[in-house]
């Protein structure tokens, strides 16, 4: 397998491996726990693990110049990680069930993204495109009914 490929899939794999654990941990966080309380030592623990990767895998050689490129899109990351992870916390202490969860959020999240994809990056919306919402919307009524 050639560079490209590899550049193409542990991307992919990395995200749908750590959205299944995502999941299966955040359906699985105590429901009488405080849901921030239980965010605080999630991000103190990825705060730790980032900060180690930072130094192991980046090996940075001017911190203060690696922090000086960030800008308004890492605060609200963060603010939009914390509506995230309280918004799964919530859906499954609602009674969601961990295997349509997760498929009715990304449904919904993968329409909504063409949508601004249209609108924010002028990305072309194609014929399948909107075929694609057509079925997305009508697996989303078969999944919920």
């Amino acid at each position: 397998m050639d560079n490209t490929a590899i550049s193409l899939i542990f991307p992919m794999v990395l995200v749908v491996l750590a959205n299944t654990m995502y999941n299966i941990c955040t359906k699985s966080t105590p429901g009488d726990v405080d849901p921030f309380v239980t965010l605080i030592f999630t991000y103190v623990t990825a705060t730790i693990v980032t900060i180690i990767l930072f130094f192991v895998i980046s090996r940075p050689e001017n911190v203060a110049f690696e922090i000086s490129k960030i800008n308004w899109t890492s605060i609200v990351l963060g603010i939009s990680i914390v509506g995230l992870e309280t918004g799964y916390i919530l859906i499954y202490r609602a009674g969601w069930k961990v295997s349509n969860a997760s498929v009715v959020a990304n449904i919904c999240l993968a329409c909504t993204l063409l949508i601004v994809g249209f609108v924010a990056y002028k990305e072309n919306i194609s014929l399948k495109q909107v075929l694609g919402i057509v079925i997305c919307i009508v697996g989303l009524i078969l999944v919920t009914k």
